[in-house]
């Protein structure tokens, strides 16, 4: 079970840099126009917003690794359960004030290593 909470952990940490590259390179190129449905004008005038917002998003991703690294397993799982939580927490947020969507982008796959830690 260990070993499966640290794999859907990984995901989550990919999906997270995904973000961060989609926020922070890709906003105003043709595939974040089309990810976050926004036309040129939009995407200029927000782009420093999105920078930020991927900037967090690679801060989530340093603290899941770093999770999925630490040699001491009882600061491990805590580790696991904070940034776990920051994750489902930002995707509830994105979910309930941005799309619905990002409830099951952003916080199902986190319930789910959270889950899998918790039954470690």
């Amino acid at each position: 079970m260990h070993f499966a909470a640290l794999i859907v952990t990984g995901l989550v940490a990919v999906l997270h840099t995904w973000f961060l590259t989609l926020e922070m390179f890709l906003w105003e190129k043709p595939i974040g126009l089309k990810t976050f449905a926004m036309d040129a004008q939009k995407a200029a005038i927000t782009s420093v917003l999105a920078k930020n917002q991927g900037l967090y998003n690679g801060f989530l991703v340093a603290g899941l690794v770093w999770a999925m690294v630490h040699p001491d397993l009882g600061v491990q799982a805590q580790l696991l359960r904070f940034f776990l939580g920051c994750v489902i927490v930002a995707g509830l947020y994105g979910a309930a004030t941005v799309s619905r969507r990002i409830f099951f982008v952003q916080s199902v796959p986190a319930i789910l290593a959270l889950l899998l830690a918790s039954l470690a």
